[in-house]
């Protein structure tokens, strides 16, 4: 009987051993569902996160001592466009030089001789380059230079939600916001530039569109002062007439080519730069220039420039990258110095160096 007993136990014994053992098999397996779900929920919520940082932010009111203050939306990842170059087909064309942009011109500034042209009459976008007309507006104007204008609400971009340093409510000169304008494409300053001339933001646009036809710019129109709308369009043609305008004023040559600059808003002093890193390129002797980007326009650039003891004005429009519209103004650079410096090795007379390149799509 005590036998019986004690083998009963040692059974009982072997099987909680067992059944402990299953147990602890058991549990692990428990446990992994709740854990494999919160590793798929921490993903979710951060695949979630990721794409409201990519959603436009709609713009919200937000009351301040009973008045309504809007504030603008965070920045917004947004898809590229194709440019209205490449929806033509304007990059098909070829050239000797292969240039990025799809739209090229460049002239020798004292004889009118062209020296380069491509697609030039296509009529585009330009986007920055708008702020070269407003800044011949502003300076045949004669308006007070050192008049304080505050930047408001009005001169904040709902056409791209572009960024800008100069909050609303700061106080800058006229001049000061032509400079910061020319110089680094401020958008903000632009607008502030037309919305205060005299008569309005519609003046302002109608005497850009006047001076155009003055200028000759017959495929020209403007509809705004900043160039953030696409309906601000040209040929480079016509560009090419408003650098040779622009040149002839001193003010907008030694702004456009201001390296830096700075201004005071409230207790923070702002540091700007140029657009256009060449400026700062000792290669280069730059008269004028200025830069244009929307996604529609492509990378613009317009410059006057000495090369090889000529004046040229250089036109640019929908190039394919952010540094292409660059690389084709040095390709350009090196062509002319090439060219001109062989003539005169063989005896030639420089300013008759150049074979006009021309190619169209």
């Amino acid at each position: 009987m005590t036998s019986s007993r004690f083998s009963g136990l040692q059974r009982f014994a072997q099987a909680l051993v067992v059944f402990s053992c299953l147990f602890m098999l058991a549990v692990p397996q428990a446990d992994a569902a709740p854990r494999k779900k919160k590793v798929v929920a921490e993903k979710r919520q951060a695949a979630e996160r990721k794409t409201a940082a990519a959603t436009p932010k709609r713009r919200v009111k937000v009351s301040v001592k009973g008045r309504q203050r809007i504030e603008t939306p965070r920045a917004a990842i947004i898809p590229l466009k194709p440019s209205f170059g490449q929806l033509a087909g304007l990059h098909a064309a070829d050239d000797p030089l292969d240039l990025k942009s799809s739209v090229a011109l460049v002239i020798d500034q004292e004889t009118d001789e062209v020296l380069l042209r491509k697609n030039e009459n296509a009529v585009l976008p330009i986007a920055s380059l708008t702020k070269l007309m407003t800044g011949v507006i502003v300076n045949e104007a004669q308006l007070p230079m050192d008049e304080v204008i505050t930047i408001t609400q009005d001169d904040v971009d709902t056409e791209k939600w572009s960024r800008s340093r100069l909050v609303v409510g700061a106080s800058l000169s006229r001049g000061e916001l032509l400079h910061l304008a020319l110089m680094s494409s401020e958008n903000r300053a632009a607008h502030a530039l037309g919305r205060t001339f005299p008569g309005g933001m519609a003046t302002f646009v109608s005497r850009m569109n006047a001076k155009a036809m003055q200028l000759g710019m017959k495929d020209t129109r403007y509809v705004e002062p900043t160039g953030l709308s696409p309906n601000n369009q040209s040929s480079a043609h016509d560009l090419a007439l408003l650098v040779g305008a622009a040149y002839r004023e001193p003010l907008i040559r030694e702004l456009s080519t201001s390296p830096s600059y700075a201004v005071d808003v409230g207790r923070r002093t702002l540091q700007f730069n140029t657009t256009n890193r060449l400026i700062k390129n000792p290669d280069w002797d730059i008269g004028l220039q200025k830069t244009g980007f929307i996604n529609e326009a492509g990378q613009c650039l317009v410059m006057q420039a000495s090369i090889a003891g000529r004046k040229v004005i250089m036109v640019f429009l929908d190039s394919a990258g952010k540094l292409s519209r660059l690389g084709d103004a040095e390709r350009v650079r090196k062509w002319v110095e090439s060219t001109t410096a062989a003539a005169i090795t063989a005896g030639g007379h420089s300013a008759a160096a150049l074979v006009p390149i021309s190619t169209r799509h």
